[in-house]
């Protein structure tokens, strides 16, 4: 019955976007096609990113002018249907791409992206392979080797002397690619890593094997390279055990806080490294958080900012680059391509934003620790 009232709520949602546009079709409109979990275990990165963008499509029209039309597609996290959402955009006229918003959908998506010459901007899939050879696909949030090097370098200047323990995914390139960068650069900061343990997609129901592991080789530091999932899963089992180490995560923890039946007290001092903090007191922060708050009830995780943040980038871009959205989805990539490498963009996620020609941002983490249930700057 749960997973019915979720499909005919993604329904209802692309409906309405859908609605819009064609409320809006007789103004000069830009076209903005997004992809991403709206149903499913991902969900919750699917609606936080269509949530920020909505807000942020929101505020563009209501000052005139050029306006977004703005219509997401759920991909469910699967790299197949991602294609199909993306083919679904493709013929309702889409000129540029929000998304996809997982690295294995993004990676599905990419080479027919690239073939076909529509500009990409990824608000949250993070590995090199997104964008590897394809000058079209760009991304928002900050890459794996940055997220494994930042995790690394801030656990060596502020939680030195930990003996860590590692467990990631084997068979996802998000988990790995973290893990990877991380384990690289903790040698040349000298952490001392005691265990290493991995699992796969259909393994990720038990870390009991794991966890005892860590636990005898004496590690007061876990390292989690992966999705809120298999973290709650790993936080219960630990508890369980009577197993309390400092729990260090990434970006892809985020949203566990809001995951439906997990225990946020079992969270409580989990730290994660995040481009976003809700708590901030900028104006423009406090200004999202005000309104994703008073539209949906709860507290925006790095995915909304990251969606905020994507449609302004998009929408400067295309308006420093002259575009206007009487072009073709072609003609705007390529002068997409040309512009973005020499704009800078200060946002939810990230100050003096930049692009490099391989498609990564440039900008830098922040750590976050949970506290009463909600996230506070580290």
């Amino acid at each position: 019955m749960k997973k019915l009232v979720s499909l005919m709520l993604a329904a209802a949602m692309v409906f309405t976007l859908a609605a819009c546009a064609g409320k809006s079709e007789d103004k000069a409109a830009f076209r903005f096609g997004a992809s991403g979990p709206l149903t499913g275990d991902a969900a919750i990165y699917g609606k936080a990113v269509m949530n920020g963008a909505q807000i942020a499509v929101d505020e563009i029209n209501a000052k005139g002018g050029v306006q977004i039309v703005f219509n997401a597609q759920d991909d469910e996290a699967d790299g197949e249907k991602a294609v199909n959402a993306y083919n679904t955009l493709m013929d309702w006229g889409m000129q540029v791409l929000v998304g996809p918003v997982t690295t294995g959908s993004a990676i599905a998506v990419s080479a027919k992206a690239f073939e076909e010459r529509t500009f990409c901007l990824t608000p949250s899939a993070s590995s090199t392979d997104v964008t590897a050879g394809k000058d079209n696909m760009y991304q928002l949030c900050f890459t794996d080797p940055n997220q494994g090097i930042g995790s690394a370098d801030y656990i060596s200047r502020n939680l030195a002397g930990h003996k860590i323990a590692v467990i990631y995914r084997n068979d996802d390139a998000y988990s790995q690619g973290i893990r990877d960068t991380f384990i690289a650069e903790a040698q040349v900061v000298g952490l001392d890593i005691v265990y290493e343990g991995t699992f796969t997609k259909d393994t990720q129901t038990d870390f009991s094997v794991q966890l005892g592991k860590a636990q005898s080789e004496g590690a007061d530091l876990l390292y989690l390279p992966i999705y809120y999932q298999p973290a709650s899963v790993i936080l219960a089992q630990a508890k369980s055990m009577n197993y309390s180490p400092i729990f260090f995560g990434v970006d892809g923890m985020d949203g566990i806080l809001t995951m439906e039946g997990f225990d946020t007290s079992l969270a409580e001092g989990v730290m994660l490294l995040t481009p976003f903090a809700a708590d901030a007191q900028d104006s423009l922060t406090k200004s999202f958080v005000e309104e994703y708050q008073k539209r949906f009830k709860e507290v925006p995780n790095q995915f909304a900012a990251d969606g905020y943040d994507t449609v302004y980038v998009l929408y400067n871009a295309l308006i420093a680059s002259g575009c206007t959205p009487d072009m073709s989805a072609p003609d705007i990539c390529a002068r997409l391509i040309a512009q973005i490498q020499s704009i800078t963009h200060d946002g939810l996620t990230g100050s003096n934003m930049s692009w490099t020609a391989n498609g990564e941002v440039s900008k830098m983490p922040v750590a976050v620790v949970i506290k009463n249930g909600a996230y506070v700057s580290a």
